[in-house]
């Protein structure tokens, strides 16, 4: 397995472009399957993740392009020759449930493998199956399989007890192509949610109220193709704007909005950063030790779980003492004991953790255990005294494309050794 090896104690510096989000170009992806016509979609981030997306959409008989230089991926779902997404192909990722929505709506039957994906919490897909039901479909569970099946799903009023993201994608992509208007109550409202709608809509969709907590879409008959940017990720530039503060630094992060991160943001300049925002560009700017500062994570436009574990990196060298609290996944601090072994002082209470900061983190051999941990990994790495190793990085490669190049681009000591 490749490893990253980092040499810390060198300021970023510079400028760096964000790619396409992962998280908005999963269901977009997903989207193709709900029209006959073509569809492209620019700004398509190279990841793990998006690769094991096509590798599913091929199966089912999507034919896609993907120029991987461009970030453009051409689909067209004419031809769908199977309606089951195989566990082989689901295993390792959570969003191939979205395929089970589309598929349902446009054919009146799928059937898709229970989803995997990082192991930072159960996440059960019930909010997805409910909502389904609520729109007329049959649903059953067989042998670790979704089996869902509609002659014409009915729009309907769907209320989630929870705000979920892939739930909101999956029941406004059925929705789309459900006789009459479905309501979509407690709907999640982030940004890759309104990226979604705006996709759906350039395909016919008539989608009203997204980005808030109540979304109407009014079913048609079929949908066209469209093209479409996929919107910038914000989880990366938050995670660059962090090895910024935590170096001591100054980087510009461009290609994301500040009002998609905007509690982010307040977290930044309340620990002591100076940020400067112009249309669609973001600079942090620090040359002192952080201030600590309490953080909880919450559905947006709350701070997002994805930022929990680079947040928390970053309060293990703030001045006091701060308090880390994790309401979305029971199982996200999984990267404490890590950032441990690097002279921070974490302690997990429950689903809290207090975090004493200390002046400098020291180098150690680290192992990453899912996304996000392993970006708060190499972010303890850029700051620590000495050379850090952090293992496993496939975790990372499902969420940043040459994550080590473009830290390179900004002055850092990092480098990918390849597994022999």
């Amino acid at each position: 397995m490749d490893r990253l090896e980092i040499i810390g104690g060198s300021p970023l510096q510079g400028e760096v472009k964000v790619e396409g989000a992962k998280n908005a170009a999963l269901p977009i992806l997903f989207s193709s399957i709900l029209t006959s016509k073509g569809c492209r979609f620019d700004q398509v981030p190279n990841l793990l993740d998006i690769d094991a997306t096509i590798k599913l959409l091929t199966h089912l008989g999507v034919q896609v392009s993907f120029d991987k230089q461009t970030g453009q991926v051409d689909l067209c779902a004419e031809d769908i020759n199977t309606l089951e997404a195989p566990y082989d192909l689901v295993r390792k990722m959570r969003a191939s449930v979205l395929a089970l929505g589309p598929l349902v709506a446009r054919f009146g039957k799928a059937k898709v493998s229970l989803p995997g994906g990082c192991a930072i919490g159960a996440r059960p897909i019930q909010f997805h199956l409910e909502g389904l039901k609520k729109l007329g479909a049959q649903i059953e569970l067989e042998e670790g399989y979704v089996l869902a099946k509609s002659k014409k799903l009915i729009g309907d009023r769907i209320k989630l007890d929870f705000p979920s993201v892939g739930a909101t994608e999956n029941l406004m992509m059925a929705a789309s192509l459900a006789q009459g208007e479905t309501l979509i109550e407690n709907a999640a409202r982030e940004p890759e949610i309104v990226d979604l709608a705006n996709t759906l809509i350039k395909m016919g969709s008539e989608i009203k109220g997204q980005g808030t907590e109540n979304i109407s879409i009014q079913g048609k008959q079929e949908l066209l193709g469209c093209h479409h940017q996929v919107m910038g990720d914000r989880i990366e530039a938050a995670t660059y704007l962090t090895a910024a503060f935590m170096t001591q630094g100054k980087v510009k992060v461009t290609g994301v909005s500040e009002s998609d991160l905007k509690e982010v943001l307040h977290k930044f300049t309340q620990a002591g950063a100076t940020i400067n925002c112009d249309q669609n560009s973001i600079e942090l700017i620090t040359n002192s030790r952080p201030q600590s500062c309490d953080i909880t994570t919450e559905p947006f436009p709350g701070f997002p779980t994805d930022m929990q574990a680079q947040f928390m990196a970053l309060m293990s060298l703030a001045e006091g003492v701060s308090w880390i609290t994790e309401n979305i996944f029971e199982n996200r601090f999984m990267h404490v004991p890590e950032l441990n072994r690097l002279g921070a002082q974490i302690e997990v209470q429950g689903h809290r953790a207090k975090v004493t900061g200390v002046k400098k983190l020291k180098a150690a051999p680290l192992m990453a255990t899912d996304l996000r941990a392993s970006a708060c990994l190499v972010l303890g790495g850029l700051s620590a005294e000495g050379k850090t190793t952090v293992s496993r990085v496939y975790h990372l490669d499902r969420g940043y494309d040459q994550i080590e190049v473009k830290l390179q681009n900004l002055g850092a000591q990092i480098q990918r050794v390849k597994s022999s």
